[in-house]
């Protein structure tokens, strides 16, 4: 049996699974066959599921709903009243419950305030969506995305700080992964 904490406000349904050191705040509802990792914390209003799978380590602020179709890897952040969305072309008078879009959240990625997160796409690892971002198509992984409809503004590194190139290089494949392994390298020091 888990050792994971759930609110007495919580509402946890059948067949799922949570995680050890896992924290389940107020007023949370947790959908049946939902997988929610070691160490998480789902933060106040929080709806999972059904059919999603967190990883470990994952911080859920406050009115967060996490939708069939989204899948979280490890250490992803998701900040206050983001949100997603599960179909392209939603009606309240056509079911399309057959038509959910996979959205895939890497390792690592941390998503802003306020910030929607349109189905179908891919957040990269470590990617970093400001606050209030639309974000409408797969994102790279250390990218800073920030607008409406989102734009990549520059890069970031594990730690979310941002990050430059040196000597003006061009954003080439090669400068990237540069970047990317210079920025590993100084913050796992």
């Amino acid at each position: 049996m888990s050792n994971y904490f759930a609110h007495d406000t919580a509402i946890l349904d059948n067949n799922i699974i949570i995680g050890d050191s896992s924290k389940i705040w107020h007023f949370c509802h947790i959908l049946s066959d939902t997988t929610i990792g070691k160490n998480c914390s789902l933060g106040q209003n929080c709806v999972v599921g059904p059919k999603v799978n967190i990883g470990d380590g994952v911080k859920v602020q406050n009115n967060v709903s996490i939708y069939e179709g989204v899948e979280i890897e490890d250490d992803v952040f998701l900040g206050p009243s983001m949100v997603f969305t599960n179909v392209i072309n939603p009606r309240a008078f056509i079911q399309r419950k057959d038509e959910f879009k996979k959205t895939l959240l890497k390792k690592g990625c941390s998503i802003g305030a306020n910030a929607t997160i349109v189905c179908g796409i891919t957040i990269g690892e470590y990617a970093l969506i400001g606050s209030g971002a639309v974000v409408n198509r797969d994102v790279k992984p250390y990218a800073l995305m920030v607008g409406v409809p989102s734009r990549q503004i520059g890069w970031v590194g594990i730690s979310g700080n941002t990050l430059e190139f040196i000597e003006n290089r061009a954003e080439d494949e090669f400068a990237y992964y540069e970047l990317i392994e210079n920025s590993l390298r100084v913050e796992r020091k």
